[in-house]
């Protein structure tokens, strides 16, 4: 797929100034519903073969994927399922996943983000990460604040986690750094980019 849309200037070595390159570029695509639409396919073919029965999503923000009605799909098919959206611990700066269905009552975090209130928390079997870039084996380049490494640092036994983004976000010389956790696969609005042997 052809990038309609691309930035005049080079994707900048400085990661805090390329995450908001990207931002601009994901946010200014022309065919962003379209690009969603085959993600929303990709990643409900990429479930068919799970047996994971709890996932951790997010709520999509600054032009991100909305994965949501594919899990909402995804949890029809069997009454154990669970959907779960995140929600800030202020003194570990980690996640909890608190379970999220439509409708379910929600209230803004400290950040202005949706977030489900008073629903029951669980630790998901699986966990979504948004990219706002991606790079080689697994490395996820997000907002700068760390909570989903900290997070998955914390958790036992780990989800699997899987990224999602549209294909702009590729990156081909990101590097990891020491507090980097690699996802476990990457699914993009191009199909699967990569995933961990063995998963």
């Amino acid at each position: 797929m052809t990038l309609p849309f691309k930035l005049s200037i080079e994707p900048s070595r400085d990661k805090k100034v390329l995450r908001k390159q990207l931002q601009a570029e994901r946010q200014a695509m022309v065919d962003r519903h379209q690009r969603s639409v085959h993600l929303q396919e990709v990643l409900r073919v990429w479930l068919v073969g799970r047996v994971e029965s709890t996932i951790g999503a997010y709520w999509p923000i600054k032009g991100e994927f909305d994965a949501l009605p594919a899990l909402y799909r995804w949890s029809e098919a069997d009454s154990r399922r669970r959907i779960g959206l995140p929600v800030i611990d202020r003194e570990t700066r980690q996640l909890r996943f608190h379970t999220w269905y439509p409708g379910c009552p929600m209230e803004d975090d400290a950040y202005g983000i949706p977030k489900p209130k008073d629903t029951e928390a669980f630790e998901p079997q699986l966990l979504l990460v948004p990219c706002v870039g991606y790079g080689p084996k697994g490395l996820r380049l997000g907002y700068g604040g760390g909570f989903y490494d900290r997070t998955l640092a914390a958790l036992q036994p780990r989800p699997v986690t899987v990224g999602v983004g549209y294909g702009n976000g590729w990156v081909p010389w990101l590097e990891p750094e020491p507090h980097d956790v690699p996802l476990d696969a990457m699914l993009t609005d191009e199909g699967l980019h990569w995933q961990r042997a063995g998963l």
